[in-house]
């Protein structure tokens, strides 16, 4: 657990995994209701070299709840405060899911800190190409993290990919980590991203970017990414054979393909 962030008064729980002191790291920032754990095997696959920053939201895994309710704008300022407090100056962000959208935010709020953005199974927010109606309702609390069971019955359905075939796998992936998420802190991220849309910035956010999708995603739509990349002046778009989970059970893919965009030239990437 990192001690309060300055100017902020919000503890966060967070873990560092030390790579090259001279590259930048990544940030990485979890989807709705997941704690830091669950991109592990992400980060097994990562460049050993690049350092990686990972965070529980507040009210989820080992962060307390927030003293008040919370906006993106807030949580990005807190969590690149982290980072300052880190000693790094400047870093890459990868958001997946609902920590797209909070990556969006990071990568438009801090121009010059922030490089690079990677954005995995996400959209532009409450304006997007929505899920059906019977996906979303299966979203609304956070009993999959709780209860593997119910997690197992709806794995193909919300995630899609290779979670139709090995349903079971998710209990491995969300409910072996503990803490799970509070009630109310799965509430306060439904409730930071409700109203909260990148459309009218995504034009003005410069970072190179590299957007990854699944192909078979039922919580995001594949054409979202494909907005995204159309409105994002320098991104590169890659459509994987997975679900919504890809980032975790397609890593020794993506893991391999992102260290590669991470450490490339930063020149303009179209």
């Amino acid at each position: 657990m990192r001690p309060g962030v300055p100017g902020t008064g919000q503890r966060l729980r967070a873990a560092v995994r030390e790579g090259n002191k001279d590259t930048p790291p990544l940030l990485l920032c979890n989807g709705i209701g997941a704690g830091l754990e669950l991109l592990q095997p992400f980060v097994d696959h990562l460049d050993p070299a690049i350092p990686v920053i990972r965070f529980d939201v507040p009210g989820v895994g080992g962060s307390p709840l927030p003293r008040m309710p919370y906006l993106m704008t807030c949580l990005s300022r807190t969590v690149t405060t982290l980072v300052a407090q880190l000693g790094y100056p400047t870093f890459d962000v990868l958001g997946i899911s609902w920590g797209g959208a909070l990556a969006q935010q990071i990568a438009f709020q801090n121009p010059r800190r922030c490089r690079r953005m990677v954005l995995a199974s996400t959209a532009t927010g409450s304006i997007m190409v929505p899920a059906r109606p019977s996906v979303l309702a299966k979203m609304i609390t956070p009993r999959r993290y709780r209860d593997p069971g119910h997690a197992t019955s709806v794995a193909a359905d919300i995630y899609g990919g290779r979670l139709r075939a090995e349903p079971e796998l998710v209990t491995t992936l969300l409910t072996k980590h503990a803490p799970h998420p509070t009630d109310r802190g799965y509430q306060l991220q439904l409730l930071a991203s409700a109203g909260w849309t990148s459309l009218p910035f995504l034009p003005m956010i410069r970072q190179p970017t590299l957007i990854l999708t699944g192909d078979d995603d039922p919580i995001v739509p594949t054409v979202n990414a494909r907005i995204m990349a159309r409105l994002l002046p320098h991104a590169k778009l890659h459509v994987f054979n997975d679900g919504h989970l890809g980032l975790v059970t397609l890593a020794d893919e993506l893991g391999p393909l992102v260290s590669e965009f991470l450490s490339g030239p930063l020149s303009t990437r179209t």
